[in-house]
């Protein structure tokens, strides 16, 4: 079921939010500046190609032994500058696209995928695209170790 989702996100608009995270993820490597955004934005690209059977997790749910605030603070000024070049319009392109998919009732789905993502367009630095069985793996780890 995930294969017949991800392609019916694929035709019906997927493969314009990945080209444009695409596009982002190659201006990022042009500047010199924005070169740390990279990997966000590759990342969110994997989940904008292919977002049945993946999920976008926080860094410090896959590993909450690394907790740093120098960490925390540089994140936090990434995704600032994430926000003011790229963020805004990736969100408002993933909302325009799940409207879209939604006004049809089999791109539904599809569509609220979208709005998933857009959400994570805006603040997307020290996130990590890992399967829905690890984001679960990790959360539950989380969860054990929080109450031990």
């Amino acid at each position: 079921m995930r294969t017949v989702l991800n392609v019916l996100n694929f035709v019906l608009g997927g493969f314009l939010t990945t080209a444009s995270w695409l596009l982002a993820t190659v201006v990022s490597i042009i500047f010199i500046f924005t070169l740390p955004l990279t990997r966000a934005c590759w990342e969110i690209t994997k989940l904008s190609l292919v977002p049945y059977g993946n999920e976008a997790i926080h860094v410090d749910e896959l590993n909450p032994d690394s907790k740093s605030a120098l960490m925390n603070t540089g994140g936090t000024l990434l995704n600032i500058l994430w926000f003011i070049f790229f963020g805004w319009w990736l969100c408002v392109l993933h909302i325009i696209t799940g409207i879209t998919q939604c006004l049809t009732i089999i791109g539904i789905p599809v569509g609220i995928a979208n709005f998933k993502i857009a959400a994570i367009a805006l603040w997307p630095v020290g996130r990590r695209v890992v399967s829905v069985e690890t984001a679960r793996a990790a959360r539950e780890a989380n969860a054990r170790q929080r109450f031990q």
